[in-house]
């Protein structure tokens, strides 16, 4: 039940990237090694959910937002109003009854994951996880194990064109297959700042 509260909406960002995946692996022919290249727009400029109707409840975002998450109406970022058990000393965040958050640690940046599956997760499953980090420049993400383990990235980074999930920074999706248990380490990095997140697979 705790995801059902969110579920209608946030199936939107998980197809929406599952679509974009699909269409850039086959259409455009770019490696999913390469980094994801940033639009020229201004950050923070991008179009976002915004109320509608008498009673101020927020619009279902189109397709064209590609991203539909945790947030509030009045522009502000969701309260913190629980943290479970992460890795590595990384707690992990819930906020109203959506899904989970992570907070990573950034080097001249500022880094956000959205879960969209419980933790830990399950080896062998996709994951989809969406990201918004501050800096400059395209976004390059890899998981890894301290024994050199890689996950496979099944899409992304796709840069959204915007979402009510309010965290700083510009937002990207990804999908990851996690082969083993353990640890995973997720690197990030743009021209300008870099970060990384801990997230535990059983």
């Amino acid at each position: 039940m705790r995801w059902t509260a969110m579920g209608a909406a946030l199936l939107l960002l998980a197809a929406g990237c599952t679509a974009g995946g699909a269409e850039k692996a086959g259409g455009s022919g770019r490696d999913p090694d390469t980094p994801a290249t940033a639009p020229a727009t201004t950050p923070g400029s991008s179009e976002e959910a915004k109320p509608s109707g008498d009673d101020g409840a927020t619009a279902t975002p189109t397709a064209s937002d590609e991203a539909a998450t945790p947030g509030t109406s009045d522009g502000t970022s969701p309260a913190v109003t629980g943290a479970g058990k992460g890795c590595h000393g990384m707690p992990v965040l819930t906020s109203g009854g959506g899904f989970p958050e992570v907070r990573g640690e950034g080097r001249g940046a500022e880094v956000w994951g959205l879960l969209f599956a419980p933790v830990p997760f399950r080896k062998g499953r996709e994951v989809k996880i969406v990201w918004r980090m501050t800096g400059e420049g395209p976004l390059t993400v890899t998981a890894t194990l301290p024994d050199g383990t890689r996950a496979r990235r099944t899409f992304g980074p796709e840069q959204h064109g915007g979402s009510n999930w309010k965290r700083p920074g510009e937002e990207w999706g990804t999908g990851f297959v996690f082969p083993k248990p353990g640890c995973w380490k997720v690197e990030l990095s743009r021209t300008r700042g870099s970060g990384q997140v801990w997230l535990p697979v059983r």
